[in-house]
């Protein structure tokens, strides 16, 4: 999970990167290009090189197997098994998820509707993608914030604000290193008890730094002061996106087994429309309200919800235990 969302955060930094570079030296058409013939390549390798994993499609391969093989036995003359007190019985397997699925249109249905019901439902996914769709919008917000404080202060050019993001990538590859390394150490202490509120011990201490980075960001974006600063303060607040990103998910999971896909899809769409639409007010908000301002009232929002794993780790369970949905997966 540290590695997919990594991944995710470093990806996000590298395509601005890229394409920045890509536009000065040629055209923008070139971005699309681009980004078609990797997407082209990785969807070969996936298709050719990725093997199956989910539980119930290998069962239902594996009985399937068996029963071409029972099948075979019989055509050989040899018919059934013999059990107990000297019966023979035709032996053939079947997997109960197979017997349980459903049709496809109520199937898209459950889909459909399951994610959104829970995200009314139940208070863990609702407070959980409040706080990921915040920090997801804050990532995407930056898309447009950068390009505006480093032409306007700094006088950079297209391939230059581009390069900005390089903080970004840097960024999530620390945190990633980080996030794997203190599971480990926090194991050798023994200081993760089998619950989903050991996922929120770290992010409590590593979410602070977005509103840091923001703060950062904020108030050293003039003119007078080199570029070099609120450059770190991207990566700095990169690393916070992070953290929450990747507690929602494993706790999400942790929490919800089976219905994880489900809970994960509710705040996915929370936080992709929140990611869409704040790039749409960058410009009038950094523009109205000034840099520094701007910037210092995402970060005091986001040092709002800072409190939101710190509520989990204490109440948590007792959270869990009223909702029903999470206390019978539980058992």
């Amino acid at each position: 999970m540290a590695l997919f969302s990594g991944a995710a955060l470093f990806g996000t930094g590298l395509a601005p990167l890229i394409s920045s570079a890509i536009v000065h030296h040629t055209t923008w058409r070139w971005v699309y290009y681009s980004h078609a013939i990797v997407a082209a390549f990785f969807v070969v390798v996936i298709f050719c090189f990725f093997k199956e994993t989910r539980g119930s499609v290998l069962l239902s391969r594996k009985a399937q197997a068996i029963n071409k093989y029972y099948d075979l036995l019989e055509a050989a003359g040899h018919f059934g098994v013999m059990l107990e007190e000297g019966k023979v019985r035709r032996i053939r397997w079947r997997v109960k998820s197979d017997e349980e699925r459903v049709s496809l249109v109520k199937m898209i249905g459950i889909s459909v509707y399951r994610p959104f019901h829970m995200l009314v439902s139940e208070p863990v996914v609702f407070f959980f993608s409040l706080w990921v769709s915040f920090s997801w919008a804050v990532l995407y917000l930056q898309f447009g914030s950068i390009p505006l404080v480093f032409r306007t202060n700094h006088g950079f050019n297209i391939e230059q604000t581009g390069a900005v993001f390089t903080s970004m990538c840097v960024g999530a590859l620390l945190i990633t290193v980080i996030s794997i390394y203190q599971d480990k150490i926090a194991q050798h202490y023994n200081l993760l008890p089998r619950t989903p509120e050991a996922r929120l011990y770290f992010v409590c201490v590593e979410a602070v730094l977005m509103p840091i980075g923001l703060f950062w960001f904020g108030w050293t974006s003039y003119s007078s002061i080199a570029w070099i600063s609120p450059t770190m303060a991207i990566g700095c607040a990169t690393m916070g996106i992070f953290a929450v990103y990747l507690a929602v998910f494993n706790y999400l999971a942790d929490t919800y087994h089976r219905f994880a896909s489900s809970a994960i899809a509710a705040q996915s769409c929370c936080r992709n429309l929140l990611g869409g639409v704040f790039p749409l007010v960058t410009n009038a908000l950094f523009t109205n309200v000034g840099y520094p301002g701007a910037s210092s009232l995402l970060g005091g929002i986001g040092a709002v919800l800072v409190v939101v794993p710190w509520v989990l780790v204490f109440y948590g369970p007792k959270i869990r235990a009223k909702s029903k949905l999470a206390s019978q997966l539980a058992h």
